[in-house]
C-alpha cells in the first residue's frame, strides 16, 4: 500500500497544533467536497485522503503512533507486542537484554525489517512465520443527500487509494455505520485483513424533515382555499398526491399520509408516514374593493 503523508495532504508541518489541523481540514474539505466537484475522480480521491488525514491527526493517540512509526503506524501495537515477546525470550535465555529505543520511529524500515533487527536474519524468518497479525481497521465517511438515502443504489468510494463499490440500502440513517469485513489494512505475515467501517453522513433536506422513518413537510395554501376548501397537489419523494383541503382549515393543521414517508431499513416494501402541515398564506397587495369586502366580512 502506498504511504500517504497526512501532514502533506493537509499542507501542514509536523509541529501543527490541533487548531491548525482543524482549520486546514475544514478549508480543504469544502474545496474538494464531492458536491462541489461532481464527476471529478481526482477531487473525490483528494477528499477521501483529507478525511483520512484528519481522522488520524485530530486523534491524539493515532497522531502519536503516526509520528512515531510513520507509514507503519497502524501496526504500532504489533511492533510493541513483537518487541515485548523478543525481550521476554532474551531475558529468559540471557538475562536482561536492555531497552530498545523507539522514540525516533522506524523511518524507511517496514515490519519485516523490524523483525529482522530483533531476531536476526534466520530468527527474523522464523519470527515472520510465527508472528501473524490482523490488519488494522479503516474508518471512512460517505456523504449522501436525503434523496440518495431514499433508494437502494450503488456508490463508489476511494479508501487509501483503492476504489470500493458498495450497495447503499434504502432507509440508511444519518450516523449509521456498516462494516465491510476484510476491506481494511492487509494482515501481517499472512494474517487476516482488517475491516472497513463506513459512517453515513446524510445532509439535511431543504424541503423534507426526517424523524426516524417519518417525513414532515410544510405546504402553503391560500386564505380562500383554507376558508372555503379545495384541493392541493403534494409532491412526495416518489410521486404526486392530490389532497382535499376541508373548509375552515386552520393554520398548522397536519395531515398524515400513511406509507408515504421514508423506507424502513432492510424491510422491503415498508415505509414510514408523511406528515403535511398546512401553512396559510395571507393575501397581499389587496385592492380597495377587496379590502372593503374584508371589512364587510369583519362587520358581520
Amino acid at each position: 500500500m502506498d504511504f500517504v503523508d497526512y501532514y502533506n495532504v493537509l499542507g501542514l508541518p509536523k509541529t501543527a497544533s490541533d487548531d491548525d489541523i482543524k482549520k486546514a481540514y475544514r478549508k480543504l474539505a469544502r474545496k474538494h467536497h464531492p458536491d462541489l466537484n461532481p464527476n471529478d475522480a481526482e477531487a473525490n480521491k483528494k477528499f477521501q485522503q483529507i478525511n483520512e488525514a484528519n481522522e488520524v491527526l485530530s486523534d491524539p493517540e493515532k497522531r502519536k503512533k503516526y509520528d512515531q512509526y510513520g507509514k507503519d503506524w497502524q501496526h504500532a501495537e504489533q511492533f510493541e507486542q513483537a518487541r515485548r515477546q523478543q525481550q521476554s525470550r532474551q531475558q529468559y535465555a540471557q538475562g536482561d537484554a536492555g531497552d530498545y529505543d523507539f522514540s525516533s520511529g522506524f523511518g524507511g524500515a517496514d515490519f519485516s525489517d523490524f523483525l529482522s533487527s530483533l531476531f536476526g536474519q534466520e530468527g527474523g524468518a522464523r519470527g515472520r512465520q510465527q508472528a501473524t497479525f490482523r490488519g488494522q481497521d479503516y474508518q471512512a465517511e460517505l456523504n449522501l443527500n436525503l434523496r440518495d438515502a431514499y433508494t437502494t443504489h450503488k456508490q463508489t468510494m476511494t479508501v487509501n487509494g483503492k476504489n470500493i463499490r458498495i450497495t447503499v440500502p434504502a432507509g440508511i440513517e444519518n450516523g449509521q455505520k456498516i462494516k465491510l469485513a476484510g476491506y481494511g489494512a492487509p494482515g501481517v505475515n499472512n494474517g487476516p485483513n482488517g475491516d472497513l467501517y463506513i459512517t453515513f453522513v446524510i445532509a439535511d433536506d431543504n424541503r423534507y424533515k426526517r424523524k426516524g422513518n417519518d417525513l414532515y413537510v410544510d405546504e402553503e395554501i391560500d386564505l380562500y382555499t383554507a376558508l372555503l376548501g379545495g384541493e392541493k397537489i403534494i409532491e412526495t419523494l416518489d410521486s404526486k398526491v392530490k389532497l382535499t383541503v376541508p373548509p375552515e382549515t386552520q393554520n398548522g393543521t397536519k395531515v398524515r399520509l400513511k406509507g408515504k414517508g421514508f423506507p424502513i431499513y432492510k424491510q422491503d416494501g415498508k415505509f414510514g408516514d408523511l406528515y403535511v402541515q398546512w401553512q396559510i398564506k395571507l393575501p397581499t397587495n389587496l385592492t380597495e374593493q377587496q379590502k372593503e369586502l374584508f371589512r364587510q366580512l369583519a362587520a358581520l
